[in-house]
């Protein structure tokens, strides 16, 4: 179970602010959730957590190649970690296909797309969506959490984004502002 983080109802105002046209369905926090135990796989198969990542704002997307939207949103997200992947941001992927071949299809798909800027990470034990769902963060997939660099939920959206757009860099710029 996630632990709680401080209610910061400021940022959560600031969040709304900037959602708005591709990103209109961004929702702040309501739960402020801490991710930090998040646990998943980098591309060779290591155990990982979003506290690898300490220090840095993300966005967190849960994918699979069985999902249109999923596929359709990628190199969107690709575009954003190339714009403002570094020291302060990244895009952290995740790709949630099932079974011991699921890492090895999301790899090749991002190949095939041409995905340079994004990182592979797998939940091939779909346990990440099962506890996303327990949380009543998502129903499905694509699903998307912006988390401060505490590991603390910020914003949730639910379904596929436009990214790569002038509502997705306000919501990424407001985000690195915070």
């Amino acid at each position: 179970m996630a632990s709680t983080c401080a209610v910061r109802p400021e940022i959560a105002q600031t969040i709304d602010d900037a959602a708005r046209g591709e990103l209109a369905a961004l929702m702040p926090s309501q739960q402020w959730r801490n991710y930090s135990d998040l646990a998943f796989q980098d591309a060779d198969g290591n155990p990982i957590t979003l506290a690898d990542f300490s220090g840095k704002k993300l966005l967190v997307n849960f994918w699979a190649t069985w999902c249109a939207p999923c596929r359709e949103e990628m190199p969107f997200l690709d575009a954003l970690e190339a714009k403002y992947g570094g020291e302060d941001f990244e895009v952290v992927a995740i790709s949630l296909d099932m079974g011991s071949d699921g890492p090895v299809a999301a790899g090749l798909f991002l190949e095939e797309i041409g995905a340079d800027n994004l990182k592979l990470f797998a939940d091939p034990s779909y346990k990440l969506f099962e506890r996303l769902r327990n949380d009543a963060v998502t129903l499905g997939l694509p699903a998307t959490v912006l988390v401060g660099e505490d590991g603390c939920e910020l914003g949730v959206l639910q379904g596929p984004a436009h990214w790569n757009s002038p509502d997705g860099h306000r919501v990424i710029e407001t985000l690195l502002e915070i």
